[in-house]
């Protein structure tokens, strides 16, 4: 792993369930090349964990500001953890 490599723990609040919000993440993250999941959470926000080079994270949190085309998003927590090794993206149930 490189000394960049960041993950960042995300919470996003507002319309983001019912509206593709975890099928484009997973997209987006992928295109990115960004390590980690997604899923929705019973209070009806949406949890993801990015992980990978501090650029292309900072781009998915930016990213989750508007997420899929359909949602609206009203906020995006974000705090930083220590990297865990995370490979592959996937929607988590």
């Amino acid at each position: 792993m490189t000394e960049d490599r960041i993950r960042a723990h995300v919470f996003v609040s507002g319309t983001v369930q019912g509206v593709r919000y975890r099928a484009s993440t997973r997209d987006a993250a992928r295109e990115h090349g960004v390590a980690g999941w997604v899923r929705n959470l019973d209070d009806g926000r949406v949890e993801a964990v990015f992980e990978g080079p501090k650029g292309p994270v900072e781009a998915m949190i930016e990213w989750c500001h508007t997420g899929s085309r359909m949602a609206s998003v009203d906020d995006v927590g974000v705090s930083y953890e220590d990297p865990t090794g995370q490979s592959g993206f996937q929607v988590r149930w």
